[in-house]
């Protein structure tokens, strides 16, 4: 092949591979390939000396055409290249003046949200709100709060045991004995927490939330636990709720008593949540027993006491209408997302 035919062939492949460059980085290397140092072209260049004087002004003119050529094609590709890259950018890119996308934000839990509301009126009466195990003695859950090993009200509890001294507690009543111990009166504490028993229905969880109460000093009375209940009651559910006291039994409270509240689903009419009675049991309370004091150093002749109980579930259901307990632990966001 004669030199003029290799610039000939030598241009039409450079310019097809040039047309199907796919980046900057290819043209680059089709640059250096063929215009290089030690390109394709620029050796027929220098190999132009050794040629016949007439040849070499052919072929001198034939392959500084051809350079100029693959120059301009090389330049015309990157600048193509470049547009599209604009285009392709402009295309993803963010119009400011549309709507953002808000972030899904997280809700707080009903339970949280109930448990925090009864903590801050009670403390805002003058309790201090103390936490301690749910992994917890025997003697703190059952003994000490004046219910022996033989004692009848165990059957009540169905507790998880991990051997016969160690136990999941049933409520946190411990917390109780465990502050008293450490404590001289007055004493004025409420133990919110978390609470076991094998137990589980629609309104019955193997977990669930409670918050105890204890209030210790000279002359405390019955009158005092019902002023501090109907207080904490109205203040939750709205001081048109009525209460009444019931006579009950606790072992760890003499006399012992359940409270009562006209329902606030059908306002004391009567209706499915109630029973038709218009009343639902939602406290246990007491005056603190004589044998719970001797039990944590107390003398019983100078001191009084009340605690009561209450089950955060149940509060949370009335006051928002659930009649599920399981909703409350199934992590359904359409549930949740409802408070």
């Amino acid at each position: 092949m004669t030199h003029k035919g290799q610039v000939e062939e030598l241009q039409a492949q450079a310019l097809a591979e040039i047309e199907k460059a796919g980046s900057a980085a290819d043209l680059e290397q089709l640059r250096v390939q063929y215009l290089g140092r030690k390109g394709r072209l620029t050796q027929i260049l220098r190999s132009l000396k050794n040629l016949p004087p007439e040849v070499r002004r052919e072929v001198g003119q034939q392959a500084n055409a051809a350079k100029e050529a693959l120059e301009a094609a090389l330049s015309q590709a990157l600048t193509t290249l470049k547009e599209e890259a604009l285009r392709a950018a402009a295309a993803r890119e963010i119009d400011v003046t549309l709507p953002g996308r808000r972030r899904a934000l997280g809700h707080i839990h009903p339970l949280t949200r109930i448990m925090n509301e009864i903590c801050d009126i009670f403390q805002r009466l003058g309790f201090e709100a103390v936490e301690g195990p749910e992994v917890e003695l025997d003697w703190y859950n059952f003994e000490a709060l004046n219910i022996p090993p033989d004692h009848p009200a165990r059957d009540m509890q169905d507790t998880f045991y991990f051997n016969d001294k160690v136990l999941l507690r049933t409520h946190t009543s411990p917390m109780q004995i465990r502050v008293m111990e450490k404590r001289r009166p007055p004493v004025r504490i409420i133990a919110p927490g978390k609470v076991y028993r094998r137990d589980s229905d629609m309104t019955h969880s193997p977990m669930f939330h409670q918050v105890e109460g204890l209030l210790v000093d000279r002359g405390v009375t019955f009158a005092d636990l019902k002023g501090v209940l109907t207080e904490f009651v109205q203040q939750l559910y709205g001081p048109e709720v009525s209460l009444r006291f019931r006579p009950s039994y606790f072992p760890f409270t003499e006399p012992s008593a359940e409270i009562d509240i006209a329902c606030v689903i059908c306002r004391g009419l009567g209706c499915r949540v109630c029973s038709a009675t218009g009343w639902l049991e939602v406290l246990g309370a007491g005056m603190v027993h004589p044998n719970v004091f001797e039990a944590v150093g107390y003398d019983p002749e100078e001191y009084t006491g009340f605690a009561f109980g209450l089950g955060v579930e149940r509060f949370a259901m009335l006051k928002y209408g659930i009649d599920d307990i399981r909703l409350f632990f199934e992590n359904d966001l359409r549930f949740l997302k409802q408070f």
